[in-house]
């Protein structure tokens, strides 16, 4: 299969570090490498632009990992509640998103996208869990996202008690004798 070769001008997880010659698929390349400005393609001219501004790149990277690695320090045990309907088992009517997330940490004061969300699978149950957030391609947090149907059953959550699904009434159980409605007794008038 063909194979591109780019330039990264930062780290991509599981690919590789700034400044390194790597080939990746061409779709990959053309879709999210170079648009989002994460690599650029490599030829003699990218080559040497990249050597005159890796300093400069370099700086500005290790700038914004900074930033990052304090915001992380900042808001370190953040944890965000998100109220949904789920049913008697605890399923979710449908399942939390990276950007339900996003949205729910921006209004308890941590300015996020959701691409910075990183979950392996959306959320289908009720729970606490943990949530990786990626800052900076080098620096990610962790953030608890309790995920509940009322508030009041957030704060039980959140106290470590388990959600008591409600019981129905169970019906008085008939003994062996009084099986048949022949058998119950007459009223008596």
């Amino acid at each position: 299969m063909a194979t591109v070769e780019v330039i990264l001008l930062q780290r991509v997880e599981k690919l590789g570090q700034m400044g390194e010659v790597v080939k990746v698929k061409p779709g990959f390349a053309r879709n999210y490498l170079l648009p989002t400005r994460r690599a650029i393609r490599a030829n003699k001219e990218n080559l040497a632009h990249f050597e005159q501004q890796r300093a400069q790149l370099e700086a500005q990277n290790l700038k914004r990992r900074e930033e990052a690695e304090r915001v992380a320090e900042r808001v370190h045990g953040l944890s965000v509640v998100i109220i949904r309907q789920a049913g008697e088992s605890g399923s979710l009517y449908g399942s939390v998103s990276p950007r339900d997330i996003a949205e729910a940490t921006t209004a308890a004061g941590l300015t996020i996208s959701r691409s910075q969300v990183v979950l392996d699978h959306p959320i289908k149950t009720l729970g606490i869990r943990q949530v990786r957030i990626a800052l900076h391609p080098e620096v990610s947090m962790q953030i608890g996202v309790n995920v509940a149907r009322s508030p009041e059953e957030a704060e039980k959550q959140a106290r470590g008690e388990a959600i008591a699904v409600p019981e129905e009434e169970e019906e008085p159980e008939l003994t062996g004798e009084a099986l048949f409605a022949g058998d119950l007794p007459l009223p008596t008038a």
